[in-house]
């Protein structure tokens, strides 16, 4: 089995949640060891929260569960990509919106921040 190298970022490691039909990026959240061995074991994602400090699997109140159709690591081993099917409503982002990346950056071109 491939081993996560959990020690580049003090015991976590970003894990992408990516819409297996469509490809959309949905969300980025951290995994530890338990996490992930979580994860790998009841299908559903399962992340720790930096600023809670604890585990969480998403949607477990809200109802919009993230059902895990394929984990990889990216080829330092240090990165997971998460590609799932939503459940529920299919609001990932604590926000209400589909996907948590919504804000758009203007580039210093369009003069946005620099």
């Amino acid at each position: 089995m491939v081993e996560i190298d959990f020690d580049k970022m003090q015991g976590l490691a970003p894990a992408i949640v990516q819409d297996d039909a469509t490809g959309e990026v949905l969300m980025l959240g951290f995994m530890n060891r338990e996490a992930l061995r979580i994860t790998l074991d009841c299908g559903y994602a399962t992340f720790f929260s930096r600023t809670r400090g604890k585990l969480w699997t998403k949607g477990e109140t809200s109802g919009n569960r993230l059902k895990v159709t394929a984990l990889t690591t990216d080829c330092d081993q240090d990165s997971l990509l998460v590609r799932v099917r939503v459940e529920g409503e299919g609001k990932v982002c604590h926000e209400g919106t589909r996907s948590c990346f919504t804000r758009r950056l203007a580039p210093a071109s369009e003069g946005g921040a620099r």
